[in-house]
């Protein structure tokens, strides 16, 4: 059975962003405020399943603003820069 993470995006009565991550597998679900947040608790989830996560499955709310998603999207960018960084720099080092 394959692991699949629902993370949809949300927006609070003062229109501040949170991602609420649902473990499909046993239907756990976690608030997470921000990016580090839901990081961290994907790790959580995931080690419960040796690491092995098939996918995550993205989606939002209707009401979510566009500056919203953009703030996601760069701290995602900025994020998947650094990783790809310090996997350049552990292939450098070999």
């Amino acid at each position: 059975m394959g692991v699949v993470f629902e993370a949809v995006i949300k927006v609070d009565e003062e229109l501040n962003w949170y991602i609420e991550l649902t473990d499909t597998v046993d239907d756990r679900m976690h608030k997470c405020l921000d990016m580090a947040e839901f990081s961290a608790q994907v790790e959580i989830y995931g080690g419960d399943y040796g690491g092995h996560i098939d996918e995550v499955n993205w989606s939002k709310d209707d009401n979510v603003p566009p500056q919203a998603m953009d703030e996601i999207r760069m701290i995602m960018a900025k994020e998947q820069e650094e990783l790809e960084k310090l996997k350049a720099e552990a292939e450098a080092s070999k």
